[in-house]
């Protein structure tokens, strides 16, 4: 029984880290909090229902939605958040705020009214229904599907981030983006692509726990949203290694909660804990370098 929601849990955290890592990534590289990336990980899931009802293969569907997920994101940098460089930290970053919400809102608006507020299912057969036993743990095929590809992903990245140039154009960016612009650095490239990643990162995320659950609906992204929060502050805002180690620390907490204590007080302890590490280590329990082992790191 404990191996068992060990292995849940880690499962959970694994897709919950996939979520956090596009919210951690654009604050780690740009400073400011994409409040509508729940909204954008809703849409990867709507996206990739419709084309599966459509008639279109799984594998097909998600990258779909993951295109256009990242479409979505590099225009919401484009037409929102590049407008508010010119303006000072503080208004840019309350601009921000506002502009990520109203888009966020305006998505979840278009989701309900296309849903007509219904919650969608996959058809029967979208994912093969297979079990495996095994030293007395049970594991779907899907549970196995979304760690592989989950652990492909977070290793793309950093292998992105830290061998290739682009990666470490990233980074300086990260790091200083005025001297990057004087290294000859284009910042604005830098800044689309990381919300393009993020974009597609989110809807990899929705369509897994569409999956998982078999339950998609406009108000999806909300609940994520707030865990991103838990995640990014307990890793440390702009530390994607420590968004990585929050995430599944938080999926194996909250389904030991659910196990071993009465309904209701698994929240309870994922915020109590939240508390309890702000005190005592206001930038996380793993700093706030932006890292797998850093975009803000040489």
């Amino acid at each position: 029984m404990f191996a068992q929601q060990v292995l849940n849990g880690l499962i959970s955290g694994a897709v919950y880290a996939l979520f956090a890592l596009g919210f951690n990534l654009i604050f780690g590289v740009q400073k400011v909090l994409n409040l509508a990336h729940g909204a954008i990980f809703m849409t990867g899931a709507f996206v990739s229902y419709y084309a599966v009802v459509a008639g279109m293969p799984l594998w097909l569907a998600l990258l779909l939605a993951m295109a256009v997920c990242a479409l979505l994101s590099v225009l919401l940098d484009r037409f929102g958040f590049q407008l508010l460089r010119k303006y000072s930290a503080a208004d840019a970053e309350f601009g921000a705020l506002v502009i990520s919400i109203g888009v966020g809102q305006v998505l979840t608006s278009i989701a309900q009214k296309v849903s007509e507020t219904k919650v969608l299912s996959f058809p029967f057969g979208t994912f093969p229904v297979e079990f495996y036993r095994g030293l007395g743990l049970r594991i779907s095929l899907l549970q196995v599907t979304v760690a592989v590809l989950v652990a492909v992903l977070v290793l793309c990245l950093a292998y992105f981030l830290q061998k290739t140039t682009f990666g470490r154009q990233v980074r300086a960016v990260a790091i200083n983006p005025r001297a990057s612009a004087l290294l000859g650095i284009n910042s604005r490239s830098v800044f689309m692509l990381t919300f393009g990643i993020a974009g597609a990162l989110a809807a990899v995320a929705g369509v897994l726990i569409a999956l998982s659950f078999n339950s998609i609906q406009f108000l999806m992204g909300e609940p994520y949203m707030l865990k991103a929060f838990v995640v990014v502050v307990l890793g440390g805002l702009g530390n994607l290694g420590g968004a990585v180690l929050a995430s599944l620390l938080l999926g194996v907490a909250q389904a030991m909660a659910a196990a071993y204590l009465p309904p209701g007080l698994s929240d309870i302890l994922v915020y109590a804990t939240l508390f309890v590490v702000l005190i005592f280590k206001p930038n996380g329990l793993f700093g706030g370098a932006v890292a797998p082992a850093g975009v803000g790191r040489q």
